[in-house]
């Protein structure tokens, strides 16, 4: 019989190296991997109970240490790391690609007449919104008025710079009119991701030492966690929404499209597809997903506060959210 699996593995943190960009981007082709959104209630159920056993040292029978990593991995794409609750299934890491390649595509053709940028950059920010609020930091609610405000906000912010940008582009040359769909978005994203994460910038997001235990709430960590998603996330739409522009202003004066111009919209779904296979999990590698700082950056009364019950803490620990 095959010896049972040791009950001593870290399954807390993932499977790489968090240290380096490697692991991380090993980490997150993981958990990004779109086929996770194909997984059954029934697969979801089976790695939940598997990690709630590990945890609590019971180990499965016949469990091998693969199928214990890739039950974790389940686990993290659907359920939240702070809260524990199932998340929402476009909302989850793993519907990054297959979403956003299908909104940044439509975005990206139909964007020259004021109704397609309206419906495009709303639907846009809808999905952003669910996005925001399925990966925030923290196990503190939001509430719905929060929520309505971060979106109604971001998606005015969003259609405001398409439509101003448009209006500013119709005399100059129709390539740079194509980018005005990616300078919706990132104006979009610094308005959204901070807004729909307002009550952490206000209470502060939980922090722990390296040994996981709470030493309290911070809004300086909420301020450095928000700062780097948002990097990130503008750094992730950037090569679906830059490089396709070039290939697509090139291939519209060939004879293919001139002939066949409803097959616009499937090359450019494609194209930002291919794009964000590879710029999703390599921009949320840019930081680690559990952030730190030093103590000394903390608001003072908390620095007081661990100082005095902690001595030997010099760093804490955070979930910067994605």
């Amino acid at each position: 019989m095959a010896a049972e699996l040791s009950t001593s593995i870290n399954i807390k943190e993932p499977r790489w190296d968090q240290g380096t960009f490697v692991g991380r981007a090993k980490h997150f082709f993981t958990v990004t991997d779109p086929r996770n959104i194909l997984l059954t209630n029934e697969q979801l159920a089976h790695a939940h109970k598997v990690i709630t056993d590990y945890r609590e040292g019971v180990v499965s029978p016949g469990l091998t240490e693969d199928e214990l990593w890739r039950a974790k991995y389940v686990f993290d794409s659907a359920f939240h790391p702070d809260t524990g609750e199932k998340m929402i299934l476009i909302g989850r890491m793993s519907a990054q690609v297959p979403m956003n390649m299908t909104i940044t595509g439509c975005m990206m053709t139909f964007y020259k007449t004021t109704p397609a940028v309206v419906v495009w950059q709303w639907i846009n920010q809808s999905f952003n919104a669910i996005v925001n609020y399925t990966n925030r930091s923290g196990d503190a609610p939001i509430t719905v008025g929060q929520l309505g405000t971060a979106y109604v906000s971001a998606t005015t912010g969003a259609v405001a710079t398409a439509l101003g940008l448009n209006a500013l582009t119709k005399h100059i040359s129709p390539l740079i009119g194509r980018f005005v769909p990616f300078a919706a978005v990132a104006a979009a994203n610094c308005i959204n991701i901070p807004l729909m994460r307002q009550r952490e910038l206000q209470h502060g997001i939980p922090i722990t030492d390296e040994n996981d235990n709470r030493l309290g709430e911070s809004t300086n960590a909420a301020q450095q966690a928000i700062s780097q998603v948002v990097v990130s996330r503008i750094l992730m739409a950037s090569p679906g929404m830059a490089i396709p522009p070039f290939l697509m202003n090139h291939l519209e004066k060939k004879a293919f499209l001139r002939k066949f111009p409803w097959m616009s919209a499937p090359i450019q779904v494609t194209l930002v597809g291919f794009c964000l296979v590879f710029a999703t999990p390599l921009c949320c590698a840019l930081f680690p997903q559990k952030s730190s700082m030093s103590v000394s950056r903390l608001e003072p009364e908390l620095q007081e506060k661990i100082r005095a019950n902690h001595p030997g803490v010099e760093r804490v620990f955070f979930n910067k959210g994605l």
